[in-house]
């Protein structure tokens, strides 16, 4: 089964990242998969899209991702600049980065996470911003299951050695952990 996931963050927060670890974790777990960013303006802060593709089977599409699956967004400001949920398929899963209930309507799954408050608790930040990538995996693993929270570990430990990588695997623990329905 092919499943389509679109990442929507800011410059920094590490939206591309995160795909290229989720693809990582699932080639880990024996699935296939493909990540790949789409930029606008590539400055610290403004938005960013980033595609990842998993599957049982290879792949053979290679576009954008239109109608996606499921939605990580790292930030939910986002949802006042632009339209996150465009193309999202009826009973997707929108996996959000926030505190309370975001602004979404429809017939979708709806996930949140203080992704934000981990990263700073861990000292997750760079140029003062929160990196929250690793802590939406984790997130995302709760939410979907389209790759366990061991494999998103590995991936994350493989790309990032010592501190940086257990500190990155902590923040993934916590948000599978913390996650929930937002209500």
């Amino acid at each position: 089964m092919l499943v389509e996931i679109r990442f929507h963050g800011r410059g920094g927060q590490g939206a591309v990242t995160a795909a290229n670890l989720l693809v990582d974790a699932a080639i880990h777990e024996g699935k296939y998969g493909q990540a790949f960013p789409h930029f606008g303006a590539e400055r610290r802060g403004a938005p960013v899209v980033a595609f990842a593709r998993i599957s049982d089977k290879p792949i053979q599409i290679h576009s954008q991702i239109e109608n996606p699956d499921i939605i990580v967004v790292l930030d939910s400001r986002l949802f006042e600049l632009t339209d996150v949920l465009s193309g999202l398929k009826p009973g997707g899963v929108v996996v959000v980065n926030s505190k309370g209930k975001p602004p979404i309507d429809g017939d979708f799954k709806v996930y949140c996470v203080d992704a934000t408050k981990i990263a700073l608790d861990l000292g997750l930040v760079v140029s003062g911003w929160p990196v929250v990538n690793t802590t939406m995996l984790g997130a995302l693993s709760k939410a979907t299951g389209v790759v366990g929270l061991e494999s998103i570990i590995w991936a994350i430990t493989n790309n990032f050695k010592g501190k940086l990588g257990e500190l990155n695997s902590e923040a993934a623990r916590r948000a599978f952990e913390e996650t929930k329905p937002c209500s």
